[in-house]
């Protein structure tokens, strides 16, 4: 079977052990039934990660370990809310965590008295993380404190993720207030989106870990040391709800920056516009009368001089006389009054 056993040595968890002490372990990879049966009969302490579910871990979780059918429904078909489910000698637990490519990562997690069975799709970096510090420490720590730590690992994992959103927000915001465009808001909605799955994922981690801590669920091996360490994941989870919490409020300002933007810079179009527009309609009146056909005009306009001053200046000084009066009232960019 595909996955990783790791194994306790001693046959029986000693009282040093049972109190939160590591034991040495050996890991085996690609473990048989026949090995985790054996592990399961002499009482070992293990952690059995399983990176994919196929056609034997179907039939290892009910058979071998006897979990409930709707916990083995749920880790064969993927899509499950964080939560905690209690069964009868075992604990079901719902995480997330970021992936390689930053999308939230599923992982089930079985744990009883004695040992952690974690299920997944795929590489998970935050049972990676968990794995690699358990080769570091060189024991095993009990099942309670090994779930502990993949928790501890997938919820730290969100952290750069949510600075990575610190720096887009702020080169947004800088984009929009320089040149609003089409493109920022397809960045924006698209941030919007991730930053707003990660703060239901993590919120709905933060109300099981409560759970746990309030009692209102209860995991084999929680004792008050272990509470400890739980309540710090919680205090993770709390901290990363409230951050995106704020920066889904920057990204709604962020929105409302650029309508606001666009809009101004509609506005200066149309004044800019209506500017022209009436300037130009008094010298359409003048060439549209002086062009009128009738025969006390046609013989009397016909010298140079009432082309300049009529035809010309008169349409000059109009135009001038508007643009005074427009710099006046400030409606060209400066202030009134000047």
């Amino acid at each position: 079977m595909q996955g990783n056993l790791v194994i306790s040595d001693n046959a029986h968890t000693d009282t040093a052990s049972a109190s939160g002490a590591g034991a040495t372990f050996r890991t085996v990879g690609d473990p048989s039934v026949a090995a985790i049966e054996s592990a399961l009969q002499a009482g070992q302490r293990f952690w059995l990660d399983i990176p994919d579910v196929g056609a034997d871990v179907v039939t290892l979780l009910p058979g071998t370990f006897g979990f409930h059918p709707l916990a083995v429904e749920d880790a064969e078909h993927f899509g499950q809310r964080p939560k905690v489910d209690n069964y009868e000698g075992f604990v079901l637990l719902v995480a997330y965590g970021p992936g390689h490519d930053g999308t939230p990562v599923e992982v089930h997690c079985f744990l009883a008295e004695n040992y952690l069975v974690t299920v997944r799709h795929g590489p998970v970096p935050g049972v990676t993380a968990a794995q690699v510090r358990l080769r570091q420490d060189r024991t095993l720590a009990p099942p309670a404190m090994l779930l502990y730590r993949v928790l501890d690992a997938l919820v730290d994992g969100f952290f750069p993720q949510l600075d990575g959103f610190d720096d887009a927000i702020d080169a947004l915001q800088d984009d929009i207030l320089r040149k609003p465009s089409d493109e920022q808001l397809g960045t924006l909605f698209d941030l919007k989106r991730r930053l707003i799955r990660i703060r239901r994922l993590t919120s709905d981690q933060r109300d099981s870990m409560a759970d746990l801590l309030t009692g209102t669920r209860s995991i084999p091996g929680f004792d008050a040391e272990t509470e400890r360490y739980f309540r710090d994941v919680y205090d993770h989870l709390a901290r990363l709800s409230q951050t995106a919490d704020g920066y889904r409020d920057l990204l709604s300002s962020a929105l409302d920056t650029h309508l606001s933007t666009t809009s101004n810079r509609l506005n200066v179009v149309m004044k800019q516009l209506a500017i022209i527009a009436t300037i130009f309609l008094p010298m359409s009146f003048l060439t549209g009368f002086f062009g009128q056909n009738f025969g006390w005009m046609t013989d009397r306009l016909v010298s140079p001089a009432v082309f300049w001053i009529a035809g010309v200046a008169l349409q000059a000084v109009v135009a001038g006389a508007l643009l005074w009066m427009f710099r006046k009232k400030g409606w060209l960019g400066e202030k009134a009054g000047q």
